[in-house]
């Protein structure tokens, strides 16, 4: 079976860790509320729901150190949007600590959507900063952000003056290449009262393509007294680490990779542990599988269930032998039950060695015959 997680396409020197790789998981603090571990799941639009936080969570036994929800627009949240109220919905007994992010532009709206977050029971009320989608960005919110430094300023300080749980930061390192400005707005947000800043290491411009710059997320930490998350290429446990180790970041945020492989988070808890790492069998990709379907099932319904699967499928099986085959069978399905006819049978293969057989099976032709 191939490896089920990528391998980074810019792979990291090699670095000699300390023996005691606990040095590098310090927890930190966010005002009062204290982050055990520094590691943190990241905000991504459209995927990090209640119920895929809480599946990341339990893969990996709790470990995560903080969550962060997709972000919420402002308007939709105090105008009582339906869809922004469901994005803010969390289990208080698994979620925590949890940080609610939130996005636009307008002072007022900002502060009274960080009340309706602190209201709500969330530890922490993040604003983003660094969204590059031009939806957003026509609108004065996210990166735009980055351009309005003073505003900026004024729209974290109504937020801090508003609640009383810790208000954080999330920047990218500027807009292009020619305004990389992280240093100055990272500094611009702590005067005015952010308890945290995370810095994701590309420019707007850039979007999601080319590497990310630690160069500037450690500047970012070097400059301001609170503590400062680095974001960007973070795919295995090892990379984590060793972001850790090359910078002053008090804490690394996973994305993308979480999505491949939700226990992530656990495997770092082992490898700073010194445990040996436990594979993960497909038995264990159905059962998550299967627990993510049926929290899903408690917030959305039936029709719209299998999209979510697809979403996660499509990341998980990236690497096996026959993968593509099972996402072509099961992002054709058009119901959860057909979807799972797939999923079953194949991860059940993948255990039981008989992939190819399996793969011979499913091939369309060979369905309808």
């Amino acid at each position: 079976m191939a490896n089920a997680a990528e391998s980074s396409p810019n792979p990291l020197p090699v670095l000699p860790l300390p023996d005691d790789l606990t040095a590098l998981a310090k927890p930190f603090m966010v005002g009062p509320v204290r982050v055990e571990r520094p590691f943190v799941l990241a905000p991504m639009s459209g995927v990090t729901d209640s119920a895929f936080r809480r599946t990341v969570q339990r893969a990996s036994r709790n470990t995560v150190g903080l969550l962060v929800t997709e972000f919420i627009s402002i308007e939709g949240l105090t105008r009582s949007n339906l869809k922004s109220a469901m994005r803010l919905a969390f289990d208080p007994l698994i979620e925590r600590p949890l940080s609610v992010q939130i996005f636009g532009a307008e002072i007022v709206r900002m502060a009274d959507a960080a009340r309706i977050v602190a209201d709500h029971g969330a530890q922490i009320v993040d604003i983003n900063c660094g969204c590059p989608a031009p939806k957003v960005v026509r609108r004065g919110g996210g990166a735009e952000l980055l351009r309005q430094g003073d505003h900026l300023a004024r729209l974290v300080e109504a937020t801090v003056a508003a609640v009383s749980i810790p208000v954080t930061v999330k920047i990218r390192s500027g807009w292009s290449a020619d305004c990389v400005n992280a240093v100055e707005i990272a500094q611009k947000c702590v005067g005015a009262g952010a308890q945290m800043i995370t810095v994701h290491g590309r420019t707007r411009m850039q979007l999601y393509t080319g590497e990310a710059d630690w160069a500037i997320v450690d500047a970012v930490a070097r400059a301001v007294p609170v503590p400062v998350v680095g974001s960007g290429d973070v795919t295995t446990p090892g990379e984590a680490l060793y972001r850790l180790a090359t910078t002053q970041a008090a804490g690394v945020m996973i994305g993308r990779a979480a999505i491949m492989n939700p226990w992530i988070f656990g495997q770092l808890a082992d490898l700073v542990a010194g445990r040996p790492e436990r594979p993960i069998t497909g038995h264990d990709r159905l059962t998550l599988l299967r627990a993510f379907r049926d929290m899903q099932a408690e917030r959305v319904p039936e029709f719209a269930i299998p999209g979510r699967m697809k979403q996660l499928l499509a990341r998980m099986t990236k690497g096996f032998a026959h993968g593509t085959l099972l996402r072509e069978r099961a992002m054709r399905a058009q119901t959860t039950a057909e979807m799972f006819h797939w999923i079953e049978g194949f991860f059940e293969a993948v255990d039981a060695g008989t992939v190819t057989a399996w793969a011979d099976a499913a091939r369309p032709e060979a369905v309808e015959r």
